[in-house]
């Protein structure tokens, strides 16, 4: 028989062992029994399960029922488990909202300006090396004094 049809045969007959490496509570044998049941109508339900000593166990309080009914109640009666107010939430919500600096354009680059900032920015003009070249003179000089004409270069 193929392995598929017994692994088949082994779920519907609720055939399962938990290995004795797996370490697990008493509590969580006795759920996991009480869960893996092939009776629907005698299987364990989601308010049973949520009820069960091992799923309460180090379960958060606002977790629980109780807490998340009196949450999504909504009342002005609420406990809140926030240590913050409201108005503090909403700052940093506002904050959040904003852009940093670093992130308004390219890469993530801090020094990198955006394109409207690179339209509005002053264009600085290098300061000229004392030690400039012989070429590196004579270019400045034909490109200040308008000599070149570009239009006569076939290139």
């Amino acid at each position: 028989m193929p392995v598929a049809y017994l692994c088949l045969q082994r779920i519907a007959a609720v055939d399962y062992t938990i290995p004795d490496n797996i370490l697990i509570s008493a509590d969580c044998r006795q759920l996991i029994s009480l869960i893996f049941v092939s009776n629907p109508t005698k299987r364990i339900t989601m308010k049973e399960i949520k009820s069960h000593p091992w799923f309460l166990k180090n379960l958060p309080r606002e977790l629980t029922e109780e807490a998340q009914a009196d949450y999504y109640e909504r009342s002005s009666s609420v406990p809140s488990f926030s240590k913050q107010t409201t108005q503090e939430i909403m700052e940093i919500v506002q904050d959040a909202r904003k852009k940093p600096r670093s992130s308004t354009s390219g890469y993530g680059y801090a020094d990198e300006l955006s394109d409207d900032e690179e339209k509005n920015a002053k264009v600085s003009v290098p300061e000229q090396n004392d030690e400039e070249d012989e070429c590196d003179k004579k270019v400045r000089e034909v490109l200040e004094s308008g000599e070149l004409d570009m239009s006569a270069l076939h290139i």
